[in-house]
């Protein structure tokens, strides 16, 4: 549906000039991959899930197992999208067994009991890739409804632009980058920038302005508003 494109990837891999492939440094053959089997993966079916709930009550305690079982690969064949630790694949024949054999109102007994302490941990602070996710998902931090469903699809900033909005907040040194873990910080300035902004203009720190600049454009595209 044409009316629904608003930007393009240039990145399409054609199978061209591929000889040039080998004399490439090895990092940018990694990622030429990557590009080519993300395009590939467009064309492969969804990959299939069985989920499995246990819930086992003994004398008045619960106790609770989800499981997730890959049925058919699909897309993920070409794709080699790191396995998430909770899904359970063909490599574990005989635990699916179990799983498939388990029926609502079984007796089972249960063998063994350990407590595990642990602490939380502060969250993650923003990487150069986690960041750009933020941004383009920025919309997801507005309680109303109709501005949080204008600013879906664009964010702050675009596809092509997010970037270069990094790469100027890292030369004016209102972040810092570290280059080897790609961790994001702000600096003392950015800080400073921060609380002048928050006391002043406190609006310009929310993404719903953004949205209603989006809103107010979407209107004027429609010729609803001049």
């Amino acid at each position: 549906n044409d009316k629904q494109i608003t930007d393009h990837y240039a990145i399409i891999p054609t199978g061209q000039g591929l000889g040039a492939l080998r004399s490439l440094p090895e990092l940018n053959r990694k990622i030429y991959q990557v590009i080519v089997r993300r395009f590939l993966s467009i064309f492969y079916p969804a990959a299939v899930y069985q989920k499995y709930a246990v819930e086992i009550e003994v004398k008045g305690e619960h106790f609770f197992a989800g499981f997730k079982v890959l049925k058919e690969a699909g897309y993920l064949k070409v794709a080699e999208i790191p396995k998430k630790k909770k899904v359970i694949d063909a490599s574990h024949p005989e635990f699916i067994q179990m799983l498939e054999q388990l029926k609502k109102g079984m007796k089972v007994s249960l063998d063994d009991l350990q407590i595990k302490e642990g602490e939380t941990s502060p969250p993650k602070r923003y990487s150069s890739g986690s960041i750009i996710l933020a941004m383009e998902n920025a919309g997801q931090l507005i309680e109303d409804e109709e501005l949080r469903a204008q600013i879906k699809g664009s964010g702050i900033g675009t596809s092509a632009t997010r970037a270069e909005i990094l790469k100027k907040l890292f030369n004016i040194k209102y972040m810092a980058l570290n280059e080897k873990t790609q961790v994001i910080t702000p600096t003392y300035l950015g800080e400073l920038i921060y609380e002048v902004v928050h006391t002043s203009m406190k609006q310009l720190l929310n993404p719903e302005l953004t949205a209603s600049w989006e809103k107010g454009l979407t209107y004027v595209a429609e010729g609803s508003i001049t």
